[in-house]
């Protein structure tokens, strides 16, 4: 199987080599796949109109980049223990997530597809705490028992997408972490429009539910890649006030991922049609 092959390769080459293989790997879906990098130009084109196709460029290379270093890491799951897990992340904000679990509630990680979205929640099981993460089975279930495999190995809790909401409010009843990827496109009944950069974007709204009926903390988090350090930085940033309301609550959440995004413009997935739904009327983007 091709997939295990290359996490083969990726796990056992030297760290160097690993690293040039991923880029490598990287470069190829974005040759082989085009489509991908029309869709990342035309959702840039959309949500920063000021921005020449200079930068666009650059921001889309960057997307590639961090797309190749995910493949090493993910890949190395198996050799990353409490031990070495510092060579790889270190916290930052870890006081909001403290102070979110002093109040006995649960946490509610809002984060998304930014940086490296599965060292993120594999790391803080090894560092801090094992957490929930709600996963979406993938359509080649021999990729997925491969993926899922590997998202275990911390000792982290999956949960299925298709059925997920009673196993987050046992967890968040046990005071546990629960993370969600909330940045994707959504539709149907239990969605709503919301601004994301500043344009309407259909997003589901559990994740508000879910905080207001359990009272958890909402904290964003994510994993992001700094070149300074040669390592990630596992950022939490300040917890984001539940009103009770799932529209408003979930416009709150989705402005704070868009200022982390707007941090860093070339770590998150670009290439993901986040704007696919249209409210009625609206032409279509892609």
């Amino acid at each position: 199987m091709l997939a295990r092959a290359l996490v083969g390769a990726l796990r056992l080459l030297p760290r160097a080599a690993a690293n040039a293989l991923g880029q490598g790997c990287a470069q190829l879906l974005d040759i082989v796949v085009p489509r991908l990098r029309q869709t990342a130009c035309k959702n840039l084109t959309f949500a920063y109109p000021e921005r020449d196709a200079a930068w666009q460029r650059q921001t889309v290379d960057g997307v590639y980049r961090s797309i190749g270093r995910l493949l090493v890491a993910f890949a190395r799951f198996p050799s990353i223990n409490s031990e070495n897990v510092n060579e790889w992340i270190r916290y930052e904000g870890f006081a909001h997530y403290a102070h979110a679990k002093d109040r006995g509630r649960g946490v509610l990680f809002a984060t998304g597809h930014l940086g490296n979205w599965e060292l993120s929640a594999f790391a803080h099981a090894l560092l801090t705490e094992k957490m929930n993460i709600v996963v979406r089975p993938l359509d080649n279930p021999l990729v997925d028992d491969l993926v899922e495999t590997r998202r275990a190995l911390s000792g982290n809790t999956l949960l299925s997408k298709r059925d997920f909401a009673r196993s987050i409010l046992h967890a968040l009843r046990d005071n546990q972490p629960v993370g969600i990827l909330v940045d994707q496109n959504s539709a149907g009944d239990n969605a709503a429009f919301v601004p994301f950069f500043g344009k309407q974007a259909c997003t589901n709204l559990t994740f508000a539910k879910l905080a207001e009926r359990s009272g958890a903390a909402v904290i964003p988090g994510f994993a992001i890649w700094s070149d300074s350090e040669r390592k990630y930085i596992l950022r939490f940033y300040p917890e984001v006030p539940i009103t009770g309301d799932a529209v408003e609550d979930t416009a709150r959440i989705q402005a704070a991922v868009e200022a982390a995004i707007r941090e860093y413009p070339d770590q998150w997935l670009w290439i993901h049609r986040r704007w696919k739904t249209r409210p009625t009327g609206e032409a279509a983007i892609y």
